[in-house]
């Protein structure tokens, strides 16, 4: 498979997926052996993750004051939300009151077109609590639209209304997005990183801050807390010296 241009990670991805279903396979008794544990996936290869310093997060929001982009990147490193989820979040899924907001699907391009598809796991559909700015923001991020839907005769907003729609109020391509991140980056010369620099950085943040892995693993939709250590581990600093200031003094 590596012949075929496809990275060590998504090759790694098909491997467990195709083990996965083959040892169900074995467990039901169609198949009595289990090929895919004859060779092992290749290994991963490190790649760094894209993370904004706290000086380039505050030149990116004050270089996008008022531009369209800047609720839905705000709201990218407030939550941590990956780029199809932003895209695939309706009204009906915030709880202003609340201050939160539940992710309940995602926006995919097909071949067929846009598809909207449930989180894979239990642990991708979850709740997210947001910052009183954040709430502050969604407040009047809706009330434009709805200002904007019964100017052009689009009426009122539904539950099943997306947040961060197209011009015409429908579902945007995930592409476009970061066509349109990328476009603005460059003319307002902008940190050169992708869109999904936002969830790295949102992580790192909380990491930064002190806030616990299963915590931050939770937020971030991942169906096992290994998964967010094995991606932001070598972030955490201090842990063995803390761990020896801890232990001190402990038998005594």
């Amino acid at each position: 498979m590596l012949d075929s241009g496809l990275s060590p990670r998504t090759v790694g991805h098909a491997h467990r997926v195709l083990s996965e279903v083959l040892a169900c396979a074995v467990k039901n008794g169609t198949l009595t052996r289990n090929v895919a544990t004859v060779h092992r996936p290749p290994a991963a290869e490190d790649t760094e993750l894209e993370i904004l310093e706290p000086v380039q997060v505050k030149a990116v929001l004050a270089a996008l004051e008022g531009h369209t982009l800047f609720p839905i990147i705000r709201l990218a490193l407030d939550t941590g939300m990956r780029r199809g989820e932003l895209l695939g979040l309706q009204w009906g899924d915030i709880d202003l009151d609340a201050a939160t907001l539940r992710v309940e699907r995602s926006v995919e391009e097909t071949k067929a077109g846009l598809r909207l598809k449930q989180p894979k796991t239990k642990k991708g559909r979850r709740n997210i609590t947001l910052p009183p700015e954040t709430v502050a923001l969604l407040r009047e991020l809706k009330v434009e639209q709805m200002q904007i839907r019964l100017a052009i005769g689009m009426g009122k907003i539904e539950s099943t209304t997306v947040v961060f729609g197209n011009m015409e109020g429908g579902t945007m391509r995930p592409r476009n997005l970061s066509k349109s991140w990328w476009r603005v980056r460059q003319s307002k010369k902008l940190p050169n990183v992708s869109f999904h620099a936002f969830r790295h950085t949102h992580a790192s943040t909380l990491i930064r801050m002190g806030v616990d892995i299963l915590t931050i693993s939770r937020r971030l939709g991942h169906s096992k807390s290994s998964i967010t250590l094995d991606v932001y581990g070598h972030l955490i600093g201090g842990a063995d010296a803390a761990a020896a200031a801890a232990i001190e003094g402990a038998w005594k």
